[in-house]
């Protein structure tokens, strides 16, 4: 049998287990919203415990916080941001609206882990969840400044080192393929010469530009609600509070955060949760097009494009010996499908705000850093496990040759019409186009000139 401790609240009494570290008000929220099985994100809830820890210092600086329970809440808060603790936060995501639980589960488990360390029992009140820990502060301005921190954390340090490694791999194969001529092709079909080379480096351009755009939301994302408390008047917290919180917070994770402009704004509003999740949309968008083009390019083995070759790593069938798929570009695909999938969610907790408050903000957090954390993780994966080491065939240069879409190139020679001609010649008779253009006089010379598929690649007048 599991022991049991009683703990209370404002609302009574309530049974913990006994080596449960939170209190009254987190198990009233675990018996409350036994929804998903999935507590908040570990991300918001370091986060939380940052504040926290910063906020002990700031309380402690200005009289509000005895040094003693400030330094203990400081410790405590430092093994649940080490993730020491992660077990005693069990509060699922789809919870209030507001955070307000997630905020006393970590409330109470600062204030009773403190406790263990100045030797008091979980009963003593030598530290208060609320007085104490939640001093300064409230659920409305504390746990949306932490999903914000959370976020910025999670984009620095996995989003944009993964889309980094991603453009760089495409930079490389791009140069890497930069002589390989090939055909072009328009609504799947045969159209002017490029380069694969080419092909790779608009690829890359949208990874970059992608970036880009993650990085100008997170601009918005480094302005925090601390200070708000309530309603965005900044009852019960000192002025110099919010400041020193976030000075101590930019100093500990190297990231710049600022206070809101607007608190109403900040805590009314989540248009910067919006803006990133939107920003991490295009750049599903632009995964799911590129790991496409890849599958397509590698196509076949005998009886597709089969104009790349994939690594292969795993077997692609349980029926069809030696059968090997583009798994890993699948995966990329099923990513952008997820991402976009929680943009939509992102959207409707974004438009539902009601006068002072948002209360959707735990179902924004959890979706907008799983779409963080997954396009991090599977932009580093299409390199690894799949780009890194892909290789060019001879079916591009092989297979230009037999496209007649370089009859474009005769058109300032020849005029539109006959060159439309030839080209349906050729394709009637099982011709290549140079055979029907001499056979229709053009000039050799002309066609030596015209038809030479890297100058076509490089554009201009031939």
């Amino acid at each position: 049998m599991t022991d049991f401790r009683t703990a209370h609240d404002t609302m009574g009494e309530m049974q913990i287990p006994a080596d449960a570290l939170w209190g009254a008000s987190t198990q009233r929220a675990v018996e409350n919203f036994p929804v998903s099985g999935t507590p908040v994100p570990a991300a918001v809830v370091h986060a939380q415990a940052m504040i926290k820890w910063a906020a002990a210092t700031a309380n402690e600086e200005m009289g509000v916080v005895e040094p003693d329970v400030a330094d203990a809440i400081r410790r405590a808060a430092d093994e649940v941001i080490a993730g020491d603790l992660d077990e005693h936060f069990p509060v699922d995501t789809f919870q209030t609206g507001s955070g307000t639980s997630t905020n006393m589960n970590a409330n109470e488990v600062l204030a009773n882990r403190a406790k263990q360390l100045l030797g008091a029992g979980l009963d003593s009140d030598v530290v208060h969840p609320n007085d104490h820990v939640n001093a300064s502060q409230s659920s409305n301005d504390s746990f949306p400044s932490a999903v914000h921190i959370a976020c910025a954390r999670t984009a620095t340090d996995v989003t944009l080192p993964g889309l980094d490694h991603l453009a760089a791999c495409l930079r490389d194969k791009a140069d890497e393929f930069a002589d390989i001529v090939k055909s072009g092709r328009t609504h799947l079909m045969d159209a002017t010469p490029v380069t694969l080379g080419q092909e790779f480096g608009g690829y890359a351009r949208q990874v970059e530009l992608g970036r880009r755009r993650v990085a100008t939301a997170l601009e918005s994302i480094t302005e925090l609600a601390l200070g708000g408390t309530a309603v965005g008047t900044g009852l019960n917290c000192p002025p110099e509070f919010p400041p020193r919180v976030i000075e101590l917070i930019s100093e500990r994770t190297g990231i710049d955060f600022r206070e809101a402009e607007d608190h109403f704004e900040a805590q009314g509003a989540r248009d910067a949760l919006v803006e990133l999740s939107g920003a991490l949309k295009v750049v599903a968008t632009s995964l799911i097009k590129i790991a496409n083009d890849v599958r397509w390019l590698s196509s076949g083995p005998r009886t597709g494009l089969g104009e790349l070759l994939l690594p292969e790593i795993q077997p692609g069938s349980s029926i069809m010996p030696g059968k090997v798929n583009p798994v890993i570009p699948e995966s990329v695909r099923q990513v952008g499908a997820q991402v976009i999938g929680n943009d939509v969610a992102v959207t409707v907790g974004g438009l539902s705000g009601e006068l002072e408050l948002n209360v959707m903000i735990p179902l924004m957090a959890r979706n907008v850093i799983e779409s963080l954390e997954l396009v991090g993780a599977v932009s580093a994966l299409f390199v690894d496990k799949c780009l890194a080491d892909a290789t060019a065939t001879d079916a591009g240069p092989r297979l230009v040759e037999q496209s007649l879409m370089q009859v474009t190139a005769l058109v300032p020679e020849i005029g539109y019409e006959r060159s439309a001609a030839l080209a349906k010649k050729a394709h009637k008779e099982g011709k290549t186009l140079r055979e029907v253009a001499v056979e229709d006089g053009v000039d050799g010379a002309t066609l030596d000139r015209v038809l030479d598929y890297q100058r076509m690649a490089e554009g201009g007048i031939l």
